[in-house]
């Protein structure tokens, strides 16, 4: 009998560790009584009560999940509607598009955010809530993009064109067989999208107005003060909310598997 080594099983061990383990410890810490976070104090629910008094914290969640579900959504339409465009086009230059519309994902954020605020000071838009939305839809572009053009790439002709073989006019088809095959690749775009968007904070620093709050920037200021636990107990629901949603889409995943 071979002698198997646990070198994976202590690499994947590690692994979890570096992972987990700062998120346990920010769930353990949102229940010190303590304001010094690398102080422990004792067990308290007073940085939650805190938390559900700040208006001004919720008011900045609730921005920063607005401002997602808008970009994504954006992105989503933008991004699947040119990755079909590009599989159904042959141009001289489609490798050298193609490139430039992944550019996003490459140019480093502070020249990205540098470039949009030019951008929008030079044709006079104003910095809020609109400008937000339209820098965080331009970046998040690209990884809808990539995704669904790898499933239209990966996916059978066939189907289309025996659907226009029926008598489906182009419209039709899209939306009865390519939309419906490409639906996982669009939400997983999306979800990438979602997620890039309600993290930033370099592009977001550079074109948002003075009445407008993310909870990325919010937490970021607040550093120059000191974080309290109370950041930790909102990412603590944060993280809960997540999981929850995972969870569920897990269930929902297995139940459909399970009726085919």
């Amino acid at each position: 009998m071979k002698n198997r080594t646990k070198l994976p099983v202590l690499y994947l061990g590690l692994v979890l560790a570096l992972m987990y383990v700062p998120i346990l410890v920010v769930i353990l810490y949102s229940f010190n009584e303590s304001k010094i976070s690398s102080v422990w104090g004792g067990f308290s629910l007073q940085w939650y009560a805190r938390l559900f008094r700040d208006r001004a914290m919720f008011e900045a969640l609730r921005n920063t999940l607005v401002l997602g579900g808008a970009s994504c959504a954006a992105a989503g339409v933008v991004g699947t509607l040119g990755a079909f465009g590009m599989t159904k086009v042959r141009l001289r230059g489609q490798g050298a598009v193609e490139y430039l519309s992944a550019l996003p994902m490459m140019v480093p954020e502070i020249i990205l955010g540098m470039v949009f605020m030019a951008f929008f000071s030079l044709i006079g838009l104003p910095f809020g809530m609109g400008t937000l939305v339209l820098a965080h839809t331009a970046f998040c572009i690209p990884y809808v993009f990539m995704l669904v053009k790898a499933r239209l790439v990966g996916m059978d002709p066939s189907l289309a064109e025996a659907a226009q073989d029926l008598g489906a006019p182009p419209v039709r088809v899209f939306f009865d067989v390519t939309l419906p095959l490409t639906a996982p690749a669009i939400a997983s775009g999306m979800l990438l999208a979602f997620a890039m968007s309600i993290d930033d904070v370099i592009i977001s620093v550079f074109v948002t107005g003075v009445d407008v709050n993310t909870l990325p920037i919010k937490i970021y200021t607040q550093l120059k003060t000191g974080v309290t636990p109370e950041v930790n107990a909102l990412c603590t629901l944060m993280f809960l909310a997540t999981l929850a949603v995972c969870l569920l889409a897990a269930f929902l995943a297995r139940e459909r598997k399970a009726k085919e």
